[in-house]
């Protein structure tokens, strides 16, 4: 399955306080809540690019399915990580005791990140 395309936020759940416990600055957090974000998904073969777009910030990792990966997180922090391919429509990856699912379903792009009992979830459709 591609998951190739561009993505428009929908809405997310648990935004504040997931930034808050990954260290971001209350101004960060408010500012970054009710922005318009587009992904856009680049897909050849194993390899990916997503670059997500959040009002004036663009974060863009590159990697490949199953290979050591140099990925910048919300936080804007880098670090190494390992993405797998689920199934045929799950991106998965642990990074700094969390986990990451990006789950395509037909249009939609669900984003899960999950640390500890608290979990985000972002819901994007394709535009």
């Amino acid at each position: 399955m591609s998951f190739a395309g561009k993505y428009e936020l929908q809405y997310q759940e648990n935004f504040e306080p997931f930034m808050r416990a990954l260290g971001l600055p209350e101004d960060q957090i408010q500012k970054g809540k009710d922005l318009k974000s587009i992904s856009e998904i680049v897909q050849d073969g194993k390899k990916f690019t997503v670059t997500i777009t959040t009002g004036s910030k663009v974060v863009k990792n590159e990697f490949t399915i199953g290979e050591e990966s140099e990925i910048e997180m919300l936080n804007g922090e880098k670090v190494k990580a390992v993405v797998q391919l689920e199934g045929n429509n799950k991106l998965v990856t642990q990074v700094k005791g969390m986990k990451s699912v990006t789950e395509l379903n037909g249009d939609t792009i669900t984003y899960t990140m999950t640390m500890g009992d608290l979990t985000l979830k972002r819901v994007s459709k394709r535009i």
